[in-house]
């Protein structure tokens, strides 16, 4: 079954892949999310293909001819098919792993477009980045560039590096995502920059490419932009004058989107022609490539997470809750953050009251609540979506309390595309020993066999002909 026409556009997406349907049903493109759970099951994270590409657009839009490189920030969404559909837009990766690196490679992104950030870059992924022959390796400290050194050295390879700048600056966002201030465990410090740069120089293992920083995430304005561009330019001049042209000038990533309807997301259209304004005003190399690096700004409105109402319970002091089958291990942001998602049914209801309720998950912890004081109309078996999930969901779920990854698809017009198949419990065993010192209760073919045949089984409806 195909959704009808939307009527309305969705104020989380702009309507590119999330709306409502005439009959009210919230869909993904051409795509009822209710056809999707009853295929594919929940807790299960969507995509839409038409939202990615429309995210990406914009930012090479908003670029026009300035020399520039979008460098898809790997960890707000690292499946491999999430990754293959950006690189097949002509995307660069900013990673921070040997792990990322790798999952770009086999997403098939181009490794001249990969930007290697992170500060601590083990010797085994540098080496690997260094084989695979990525853009740059984005230096996190002094140390880090000896061992860069030393493994190009070793591998008779040459290292292409920028120095990460810490600025200092306050990109007025939450604590918990700011990476631009001075106490921050990223970047070089002000008063270390023209001297690394200096003895990268000095090295014939090295080749300087371009200066790289990262203030924060959710960034609301421009203005936190323009202080790091003021900042990063005065070393860009600088270092000309001592004879070091820098190539690139990359401003990272951070800007916010809106995660309520009354919020404002910080466009493209709005964040790239000031950053090229500023860079052009400072900078004394005019034709300096410009790298930014969006993840959250990208793949955010492009997700939905879906879940069943499992269990509707009344607490003390009034207090309501809907249990649903995600939790925090699905998606930690806010038990992690006290991050603030919409949470809406697929398909409302008008045949019960709404009432205040506090959305949870089943994890043994009192912070697995994925909404709190939130009106809603719901009944056991319903499908609720939690909007904006698609950045920092997947890539941050985990396995906690024996509980099996979630399910993830790509929608792509009326097609849906699996990106993994749905892990069970019994997966999570499969790579771990068996120390063999007892005997087992239950044969282990048998268990395998008892929660496979478990997982089958689905609660009858209820049979109000005979009802007492």
């Amino acid at each position: 079954m195909t959704a009808e026409t939307h009527i309305r556009p969705d104020s989380l997406s702009n309507g590119t892949g999330f709306y409502r349907n005439a009959s009210n049903e919230l869909c993904c493109e051409d795509t009822l999310l209710s056809d999707i759970a009853h295929r594919w099951g929940t807790p299960t994270y969507v995509y839409s293909r038409a939202a990615i590409t429309e995210r990406w657009n914009a930012y090479e839009t908003a670029f026009g001819t300035a020399p520039h490189q979008i460098c898809y920030a790997v960890k707000a969404a690292s499946t491999k098919g999430i990754l293959e559909v950006l690189a097949a837009l002509g995307a660069g990766f900013d990673c921070v792993s040997g792990g990322e690196i790798l999952r770009v490679l086999a997403a098939g992104g181009d490794p001249k477009k990969i930007v290697f950030s992170g500060v601590a870059k083990t010797p085994a992924d540098i080496a690997f980045a260094l084989t695979a022959g990525i853009k740059c390796f984005n230096i996190e400290s002094p140390a880090e560039l000896d061992r860069i050194a030393n493994t190009a050295r070793n591998l008779g390879l040459k290292a292409h590096i920028s120095v990460r700048v810490n600025p200092n600056i306050d990109a007025h966002v939450d604590h918990h995502v700011a990476t631009g201030l001075g106490d921050s465990k990223f970047g070089v410090k002000l008063t270390d920059v023209i001297a690394l740069y200096q003895k990268a120089a000095e090295l014939k293992e090295i080749e300087i490419e371009g200066i790289p920083c990262h203030i924060g995430s959710l960034v609301e304005s421009t203005a936190p932009y323009m202080s790091e561009i003021e900042v990063l330019s005065v070393f860009v001049n600088e270092l000309l004058d001592r004879g070091i042209a820098l190539k690139h000038f990359d401003i990272g990533g951070g800007a916010g989107v809106a995660y309520k309807a009354d919020e404002k997301t910080l466009e493209p259209s709005e964040l790239i022609p000031a950053v090229v304004a500023q860079i052009r005003s400072l900078v004394k190399i005019p034709d300096i490539e410009i790298l930014i690096e969006p993840g959250r700004s990208i793949i955010a409105q492009a997700g939905v997470l879906l879940t069943r109402v499992e269990y509707l319970k009344s607490g003390l002091f009034e207090r309501n809750f809907c249990v649903v089958d995600a939790s925090m291990t699905e998606l930690v942001r806010p038990a992690m953050y006290g991050s603030h998602h919409e949470i809406e049914p697929v398909s409302p209801r008008s045949d019960i009251e709404a009432e205040r309720l506090n959305i949870v998950g089943g994890v043994c912890e009192s912070s697995d609540i994925l909404g709190s004081d939130r009106e809603l109309a719901v009944a056991p078996g319903d499908l609720l979506a939690i909007r904006t999930a698609g950045a920092y969901g997947m890539s941050m779920a985990s396995t906690y309390n024996s509980r099996p990854l979630p399910m993830e698809v790509l929608v792509d017009g009326a097609v849906i595309r699996p990106l993994r198949r749905r892990m069970t419990a019994l997966d999570l065993l499969s790579d771990e020993y068996d120390l063999g010192l007892g005997q087992a209760c239950i044969p282990a073919d048998e268990v395998k066999k008892l929660f496979t045949q478990a997982q089958t089984y689905s609660e009858p409806a209820e049979d109000h002909d005979n009802l007492p």
